[in-house]
């Protein structure tokens, strides 16, 4: 069975110091790095995944989570990142605890994968979601954006998933007169992918508030159509 040491020093042997280097200068952030491309981390987390029971694999992803380990929290994200999972307010509360560490764009996207899986099963986890809208740490507001991005890919949302997206919509409007990059670039991707699904929605959100967005997110999210 994979224990929290077993899962660690599983990356550990395939340390690439060579590429450990290269991704701390690609990444910019100060933190370990073992040197471990996505394909052998997919491996690894799915041979964990087959011996090791949910209580088990938030144990471990929790331990992978708080080594700061570059490679260890991507792994820590993938491992919890699962369909169906009843009951999940374990795995819900445990990717909770990782949000006001978010620092940098890869961890935190594989994180919010994992997030996004639990949304659907409780609604009421967006008033969660809400609150991270005026976070001081500007990873956890983005993160909104992120975890709540499978509802602007819907091809036949029900009216339930119309509300959600009105929502997603409307803080995404609180954000445009934030013109850091790193928000402007998130509320363009939103757009832009649900542009795609919905463009007259996306039309009417340009119309409104297009004018204060930075002129690369207005461009961007109007990419499509």
């Amino acid at each position: 069975m994979t224990t929290s040491h077993s899962a660690l020093a599983d990356l550990e042997a395939l340390s690439d110091p060579k590429l450990a280097t290269e991704m701390v200068g690609l990444h910019k952030i100060d933190r370990p790095y073992i040197g471990i491309p996505n394909p052998q981390i997919d491996t690894l987390y799915k041979t964990w995944r087959a011996d090791t029971n949910i209580s088990q694999r938030i144990k471990v992803a929790s331990y992978l989570w708080d080594s700061n380990i570059h490679e260890a929290r991507i792994a820590a994200a993938k491992l919890l990142t699962q369909a169906r999972i009843d009951p999940d307010h374990a795995v819900w509360t445990e990717i909770q605890r990782w949000v006001p560490d978010f620092d940098a764009a890869v961890i935190t996207d594989h994180a919010c994968a994992a997030g996004a899986r639990r949304l659907p099963a409780d609604l009421t986890r967006l008033d969660t979601l809400e609150t991270w809208t005026t976070h001081d740490n500007i990873w956890v507001r983005r993160t909104v954006l992120m975890m709540t991005l499978p509802w602007a890919k819907q091809n036949h949302p029900s009216n339930a998933d119309l509300a959600v997206r009105d929502r997603v919509l409307g803080w995404a409007a609180l954000y445009v007169p934030d013109h850091n990059p790193i928000i402007q670039k998130t509320i363009a991707l939103w757009l832009r992918t649900l542009s795609k699904h919905d463009t007259p929605c996306v039309q009417q959100f340009l119309e409104q508030h297009g004018p204060e967005m930075k002129p690369f997110a207005l461009k961007e999210a109007s990419a499509l159509l």
